[in-house]
């Protein structure tokens, strides 16, 4: 089993130390990098005054993390496709992977906060799922051509790579039917550079729906799930499983190509983990739940009741990985056990949490936990 850390900063109340999150995360990040960690992975949010989510460029912040460690595979989850340009964001994804040398995991979203695309591209509008969805893989499209051809060039809905009439001379680049048109002497292609160093970028895709689910597993995209129960996740991922299988001709196991985050935090008791970190999960499920209701916490059939609130005594037995080492550890090999999960992702930067306490639980799980689940000197589970 594989384990990553999904590392949506925070920092209510710190814009003026923000230096000082970076740190952190940096700190963060070595640790992992040094115990054992397969994967590290950053979000794509904007314009956050409030101080949930503080990571505009996790590319960016990817080169940065790259520069500080060794081993450990580097992910964005996600990039928001449809807010970027799909030129530039193939040709930022292929620098990380070359700076990093090929620990790129790329993650791609379709944006979720209609703030967000107002202002960074209207056609991205979370209200008009239809073009949202159209903008986005076309996109993908773009960047699986981008990075898998010398030359390339793209006609879609919405894009066209390079325009139609687009001139080129110069005696450093002498033409060829590589990229032109001889006759008319005009560009028809275009290469990127520079191309990854990976000879397949792994793809993934933040996916919750029916219809998202079924659209990763049919165009061999990887997916990330988050916040469902158990039981409701054993439904996706057998709707995964299902249409991977058919996709690719050959029966796929429950459970490949799928990643979990989960909000985790390990103390000596549970009622430490209580005090420590439930006001600072809270924070998290308040502000995502606000668009998305709690009927996503739900198990298949169960209605919300009236007046349900969000506590956490109502999130600890649906999706919370909060308590002893040995309490953690049997929640992780249920998810092992009724959806044979590959790899597990930790939440562990809760907003309002302190750093040394989000150090100190991640290093319980890594000594007392992990171990239980990864072949090492401790054992084998």
């Amino acid at each position: 089993m594989k384990f990553g850390i999904f590392a949506n900063l925070a920092g209510q109340g710190r814009h003026d130390e923000y230096y000082k999150v970076l740190d952190e995360a940096r700190e963060q990040a070595i640790y992992c990098d040094e115990n054992g960690y397969d994967s590290i992975w950053y979000t794509e949010h904007h314009f956050g005054h409030e101080g949930n989510e503080l990571i505009s460029n996790p590319i960016l912040m990817g080169a940065d993390i790259a520069a500080h460690t060794k081993r450990i595979r580097i992910g964005q989850a996600a990039n928001v496709a449809t807010f970027w340009h799909p030129l530039r964001l193939a040709e930022d994804i292929a620098m990380l992977d070359q700076l990093s040398k090929g620990r790129v995991e790329v993650g791609l979203a379709r944006g979720l906060y209609g703030r967000e695309a107002a202002n960074l591209n209207s056609l991205a509008d979370p209200k008009n799922q239809e073009q949202n969805r159209a903008l986005f893989e076309e996109t993908l499209e773009i960047l699986q051509k981008a990075w898998s051809n010398r030359f390339f060039s793209h006609e879609g809905d919405i894009y066209q790579f390079p325009p139609k009439g687009l001139k080129w001379s110069h005696p450093m680049s002498p033409a060829t039917p590589d990229f032109m048109d001889m006759e008319k002497g005009e560009i028809n292609k275009i290469s990127l550079m520079p191309r990854p160093y990976q000879d397949s970028l792994p793809l993934w895709q933040v996916i919750d729906s029916p219809r998202s689910i079924e659209w990763a597993a049919e165009n061999n995209v990887k997916g990330m799930f988050w916040m469902p129960t158990v039981k409701e996740l054993k439904g996706r991922f057998e709707l995964y499983r299902e249409r991977a299988s058919k996709s690719r001709g050959y029966d796929v196991p429950l459970g490949q190509d799928i990643a979990l985050v989960r909000d985790v935090y390990v103390a000596e008791t549970m009622e430490q983990a209580r005090q420590d970190a439930a006001e600072a999960v809270l924070n998290n499920y308040r502000w995502i739940c606000h668009w998305r209701g709690l009927s996503n916490l739900m198990d298949p059939g169960e209605k919300v009741k009236d007046g349900q609130e969000l506590n956490y005594d109502f999130l600890l037995p649906r999706n919370l990985l909060f308590g002893t080492p040995d309490y953690v550890a049997e929640k992780i090999q249920e998810l092992k056990e009724e959806l044979n999960l590959e790899t597990l992702l930790l939440w562990v930067n809760h907003n309002g949490l302190p750093h040394e306490k989000m150090m100190k639980s991640l290093k319980l799980f890594t000594e007392e936990v992990m171990p239980k689940f990864t072949k090492n000197k401790v054992g084998v589970m």
